[in-house]
């Protein structure tokens, strides 16, 4: 009997070699399999698969099922293909407003939720940066400023200048910050629903001292409702907020690598599940946020890969992560870095996917493509499937830094992250990026199969090449990785 074993081992193991690595790939991957995927996970029974709901832990459960179907070996020893995740769930508070200079004022976005009933005084400092608080005493109130910079005010700026803004706050004795925020009805709609509903923050990463921070959207037809020159009367009220500890799951498998030396080396194929969950009704009634490109799309790319390695196993040992709560910041990949199943000397490549939308079927966007040694992999198996591989076309939108490859980039590990073809933020890509349009029927599923295809060859190619990927010398996380690695770049 264990003659006939080996045999047939031996009979497949030839089977393979055999075998183009195009063809690996074209024997597991198929478009009607990637439609139903996504199908399920953006269907409106799982209600935007909002991190915290029961519909991300039916997503969750659904994933796990296919690692194991497709004989991929449990992540954790202990919890199967889950690894718990505990969060601070924080609810929408009940009633919130900012009376100022007797104006009162609600439409507000409370940053770091929490129960408020203040009365004092604002001084408006205009953007609140360094020179704005040359010769103001603000020590001890609010400081009123405006978002951005003078030079970029809009919302995806003003998101970039808060960690800035909240340090110069402080550094000056302010109590807190109110931002004030020009946004049309539509992406006011969207921001009070990323903000104002309920929210998690990771219980290890719970704020101590945070200043409080709120946008205040500017009032349509009134210009001037505070004065800029003396201290404004405000009183800060916000109730009925409420929290309590929940856990949500990281899905996590493993499939052991084929070559003696390289199987200790892990490569990461990584993407999000979790999405936006239920909003207010648009002007069709419909309040989904169903996440087809954003990111069914991306963990059924990672499905596709997890498939095809545990069939056809590479040389580098293959980890396979899909991380909830990246809509709540990340929080889902920053806990696995801190609480790795695979020490992160170890694990030497994190290929992640994740998508907004796409606006050209002839290429695959990959942030940070140049970035790392792996590029000739991803633009050759791009190649092969009739795409070009181009690297990020929109540079000041900080893309790199705002999906989970960041976490494991900023400790030394090389971390690119694989998108559906776009050239630019354009009208198409707001159509559907964080909206409830964002639905399966709208994909283009022909091109879905190439781009999944592209993306694992590129995974074989990657764990199968005797050297091990790395960062190009001069980038601003190849310092974390020559520390992260240190033994093996000494070798």
């Amino acid at each position: 009997m264990k003659i006939v074993f080996l045999s047939l081992s031996l009979l497949i193991t030839l089977l393979c070699s055999s075998q183009t690595e195009k063809e690996l790939v074209e024997s597991t991957v198929n478009k009607f399999k990637i439609e139903g995927q996504i199908y399920f996970l953006a269907s409106d029974e799982l209600r935007g698969r909002k991190t915290g709901t029961p519909e991300i832990d039916i997503a969750a459960a659904y994933l796990a099922n296919a690692f194991r179907s497709y004989g991929v070996e449990p992540g954790d020893k202990e919890n199967g293909y889950y690894q718990n995740v505990p969060f601070e769930k924080t609810s929408r508070a009940k009633s919130q407003s900012i009376n100022l200079n007797d104006e009162i004022l609600n439409d507000l976005i409370l940053f770091d939720k929490t129960n408020i009933n203040f009365k004092g005084e604002a001084i408006y400092v205009g953007f609140g940066l360094s020179d704005d608080y040359k010769n103001k005493n603000v020590n001890g109130k609010i400081v009123l400023l405006e978002a951005g910079s003078s030079e970029k005010n809009e919302v995806r700026s003003a998101l970039r200048f808060r960690k800035e803004k909240t340090k110069l706050a402080k550094e000056n004795g302010a109590l807190g910050i109110i931002e004030l925020i020009s946004a049309e009805d539509e992406m006011w709609s969207r921001l009070d629903h990323n903000f104002n509903d309920e929210q998690l923050v990771m219980k290890s990463d719970l704020p101590n001292d945070d200043l409080l921070y709120i946008w205040l959207r500017k009032p349509e037809g009134k210009n001037v409702f505070y004065d800029n020159q003396k201290a404004n009367p405000v009183h800060i009220k916000m109730d009925g907020i409420s929290k309590e500890i929940i856990h949500s799951k990281n899905v996590i498998g493993i499939v052991k690598g084929t070559d003696e030396k390289l199987k200790n080396e892990f490569v990461i194929y990584s993407a999000h599940y979790d999405h936006n969950g239920v909003g207010k009704p648009n002007g069709t009634k419909d309040s989904i946020y169903n996440g087809a490109r954003d990111n069914a799309v991306g963990t059924v790319t990672v499905l596709s890969a997890a498939e095809n390695i545990a069939k056809f196993p590479t040389k580098r040992s293959a980890l396979f992560i899909l991380f909830t709560g990246e809509e709540m910041g990340l929080l889902g990949s920053k806990w696995y870095v801190e609480h790795p199943v695979v020490p992160l000397n170890q694990s030497v490549f994190c290929f992640n996917s994740d998508n907004g939308g796409y606006n050209d079927i002839s290429k695959a966007t990959i942030i940070g493509l140049n970035r790392t040694s792996s590029a000739k992999h991803i633009v050759g198996a791009a190649k092969t499937f009739g795409l070009t591989a181009i690297d990020d076309p929109a540079a000041e939108q900080g893309l790199f830094d705002r999906s989970d490859n960041v976490s494991f980039a900023a400790k030394g590990i090389p971390a690119p992250t694989y998108s559906m073809g776009f050239t630019s933020f354009d009208e198409e890509i707001n159509k559907y990026y964080h909206q409830v349009t964002d639905h399966p029927e709208s994909l283009n599923y022909d091109y879905l199969e190439k781009f999944f295809k592209s993306y694992v060859l590129s995974c074989r190619l990657i764990a199968n090449d005797p050297e091990t990927p790395f960062w190009i010398k001069g980038d601003k996380y190849y310092e974390a990785g020559v520390k992260l690695f240190e033994k093996k770049l000494a070798n």
